[in-house]
């Protein structure tokens, strides 16, 4: 009988374990607790360790942080009250298209903000770190899309 009971606790403990967690932290978009101001803030401060920037460089990638930070945090603020009313539906491929079209051309002005503000060895340093930063979000997102977690 305590045999018995023993295996039951070790087959539930783990079945626990096993399952998917998709608890609030999951749900909740990358720093979306946290305002425009402080994201860009440390946005500008990790760049800043990384690259070794001056003052009016900081002062100048702040501004375009805190530009894309408030378009991150309107975009999500509106999905996040569109999914909540209940009218959200997933995007036709048109849509996606157009989604898509819209983020890459944000991207190449960024690039392109960039490159007037960095010198060229900073520059190269923030392309490698910016293109290893998304690769490894990409594998990130495929082991989570086959459901294995990281």
């Amino acid at each position: 009988m305590k045999q018995i009971a023993v295996v039951m606790v070790m087959l539930i403990s783990i079945g626990i374990t096993a399952q998917r967690h998709d608890g609030k932290s999951m749900r909740k978009g990358p720093n979306m607790d946290m305002s425009a101001e402080e994201m860009a803030t440390l946005q500008t401060k990790r760049m800043t360790l990384a690259l070794d920037l001056t003052e009016a460089q900081q002062d100048r990638i702040y501004d375009i942080h805190l530009e894309n930070a408030t378009f991150r945090k309107e975009k999500w603020n509106e999905i996040k009250a569109l999914k909540e009313s209940g009218k959200w539906e997933k995007p036709t491929s048109e849509e996606r298209f157009e989604m898509e079209n819209t983020r890459l051309d944000r991207q190449i002005a960024m690039q392109e903000k960039m490159k007037n503000i960095l010198n060229e060895d900073q520059y190269e340093t923030w392309k490698k770190f910016s293109n290893r930063k998304k690769s490894m979000h990409h594998g990130k997102k495929k082991m989570q899309e086959r459901g294995r977690r990281g």
